[in-house]
């Protein structure tokens, strides 16, 4: 039996019913006056963190999702305590004052009855032995932990009963490496034995369009628009073929033999300069202007000899460098002009060997130093800079090198996470604060073709964007600002390129991962967020028996594919009659309040339980 005959026996044998529900179904949405959030019976979640990510995902859980939170943090009266304080508070939730995270509070937070355990601080090594005191209390918790070592975070993955191991700075680079190119986020997930990538309506085929997730003409992106057609960012299927050889394919060939016709001046008129630059760059100015002092005397010197002996300047060259500098014996016949000149080339030869010498000396020195720290050895153009090697940064480095685009890494600590890294990889590593503008042009911002900004410090960052814009008006600057509507206003008021907010892009993945949701991809739009996710739909649920009209909503959800009998049957893009049932797996593209509207009304219950 064919899917397509399949699907349509299906469809034919439920006609009757799909109908009445449809009718029935648009009835109740035309009578609801306004969107609101449905929650599913509530779960008891414990949360250990008070950084951004921690605030993020306490208001995702309760505002979204309805769910009851402990958490377990330093003070409420610290960082972000007061605002997780206040948000508890207003939802019925607990705070449990700790240090850090151990068996006493787990004990005093009711680890033991709770559902899921969050352990979102920056430290690997703490959220590990955190995670194995809870496991003790409660063998059979969710475990979901915040780590930037992966590797680590794999290997000890198996030691535990149900443990997902989670990165927000993966998740989050390559929205900003994305932004800084200019490109669109490079989103790839596989769905159902087919890979789905995130790209413009105009770089792929019409027939690998799975559906359009945004509208981003204007200064606020439409999601998931009523018009499909109307979408100029969409997911799409990948055939093995990239859009580059696909659409406009001889514009696209001229435009890449342009731009490497381009890189190739580019790359000559380095190779060209770079001598006098980078002596330039080794060598203090002090020493440039004495040396320069110096050999405009000789050159003066010279020129005097030249008109005296009737030499010609060559000869008088020679003299100069070979008799004059050697210590001449005097002439009592020759002119007064000669005499002055043979003395002050005499005064010149004693100051110019010791200036040479610093000079040589600084260099080698200079030179070794900057091959030691990773500095600029030469002035760049046309590569990145990223300001702040933390755990975003660092993503954000690597990430940048993979693409072989050229990249400069500052951070005020010499010692900072991704510093051994950027040594590693050649990445040239300056020690220095960004806002700083003799920072800046260590840098070479002045000829980058974007700035990164992703240091934890929001005041800092806007210091180092506010400064780079002033050294170089066109710079593409992105921004990591936590605060959505004071990012907005930066924006809008200093020319700011882009700002993202690590914690919001990463805090819905987190909470589905908490909730034992499946959350496939997550999409950046603009500072939005789109979640990729498969729900089920559960046995008595509202969507049990009902079309997939009615898990769609506008602007929230789309439904992507239908997977059935056991997941070896998937139905793409499925019609809205397509009657849901029990145990059939729903692949959507949806909003944080789409999908948490979703979760109720395919489950009833939010452990995954079918």
């Amino acid at each position: 039996m064919t899917s397509e005959s399949w699907l349509m026996r299906r469809l034919r044998g439920n006609l009757p019913r799909v109908q009445a529900i449809t009718r029935s179904w648009a009835v109740e949405q035309a009578e609801q006056p306004a969107r609101h959030v449905v929650h599913g019976p509530a779960k008891r979640i414990v949360i250990c963190g008070d950084d951004p990510l921690a605030l993020r995902l306490v208001r995702e859980l309760i505002g979204q999702y309805g769910v009851h939170v402990t958490a377990i943090l330093p003070s409420a009266k610290r960082r972000y305590g007061p605002e997780i304080a206040r948000l508890l508070a207003a939802s019925g939730g607990r705070i449990v004052e700790a240090e850090r995270p151990d068996t006493e509070a787990f004990e005093r937070a009711e680890l033991a009855g709770a559902d899921a355990l969050a352990l979102v601080k920056q430290d690997d090594i703490g959220n590990i032995d955190a995670a194995l005191q809870a496991q003790e209390i409660n063998p059979k918790i969710r475990l979901v932990i915040r780590m930037f070592n992966l590797r680590l975070g794999y290997s000890v993955r198996r030691n535990f009963a149900d443990l997902r191991v989670l990165s927000d700075a993966q998740m989050a680079a390559p929205a900003f490496v994305s932004e800084a190119l200019g490109e669109v986020a490079p989103v790839h997930v596989r769905v159902a034995q087919r890979t789905l990538f995130v790209a413009r309506r105009s770089e792929v085929r019409p027939d690998d369009v799975v559906c359009g997730l945004a509208r981003t003409v204007g200064d606020e992106p439409e999601l998931l628009p009523q018009h499909d057609a109307d979408a100029d960012l969409v997911l799409a299927v990948a055939n093995g073929e990239r859009a580059a050889t696909v659409v406009a394919r001889g514009e696209r060939s001229e435009r890449r033999r342009s731009g490497a016709d381009d890189r190739l001046r580019r790359w000559w008129r380095r190779q060209l300069h770079s001598p006098l630059h980078t002596l330039r760059s080794l060598v203090s100015r002090r020493l440039w202007v004495t040396a320069l002092v110096l050999i405009g005397m000789l050159a003066a010197g010279t020129a005097v000899i030249a008109h005296y002996k009737h030499v010609s300047w060559w000869n008088a060259a020679y003299v100069t460098l070979l008799s004059e500098l050697t210590g001449a014996s005097p002439d009592l016949e020759s002119h007064w002009p000669e005499k002055l000149v043979t003395t002050l080339l005499g005064l010149v030869n004693v100051a110019l060997i010791p200036v040479i010498t610093a000079a040589v000396v600084e260099a080698v020195v200079n030179a070794r130093l900057a091959i030691a720290l990773g500095r600029l050895r030469e002035p760049l153009s046309d590569h990145v800079v990223v300001v702040g090697l933390g755990n975003v940064g660092t993503r954000v480095m690597h990430s940048f090198v993979d693409l072989g685009v050229p990249v400069v890494a500052i951070d005020r600590n010499q010692n900072a996470r991704g510093a051994q890294a950027a040594r590693d990889r050649g990445v040239p590593f300056i020690v220095g604060d960004a806002s700083n503008v003799e920072t800046l042009k260590a840098a070479s911002v002045d000829t980058c073709r974007a700035l990164v900004v992703v240091s934890t410090d929001d005041q800092a960052n806007l210091e180092a964007a506010l400064e780079s814009r002033a050294l170089k008006p066109d710079v593409r600057v992105i921004l990591r600002l936590f605060d959505g509507r004071f990012a907005d206003r930066v924006q809008r008021a200093f020319g700011i390129t882009a700002s993202r907010s690590v914690s919001y892009l990463a805090a819905p993945a987190f909470a589905a991962a908490l909730l034992e949701r499946e959350v496939i991809g997550t999409i950046p739009v603009d500072r939005r967020v789109l979640l990729l996710a498969e729900v089920p739909v559960v046995a008595g649920s509202s969507l049990d028996g009902a079309p997939v009209a009615a898990a769609q909503d506008v602007g929230e959800v789309r439904v992507l594919a239908v997977s059935t009998d056991g997941e070896r049957q998937t139905v793409w893009a499925p019609p809205p009659a397509y009657v849901l049932r029990a145990d059939d797996l729903v692949t959507v593209v949806a909003t944080r309040l789409g999908l948490g509207n979703l979760l109720a009304q395919t489950g009833g219950t939010v452990d995954g339980s079918r």
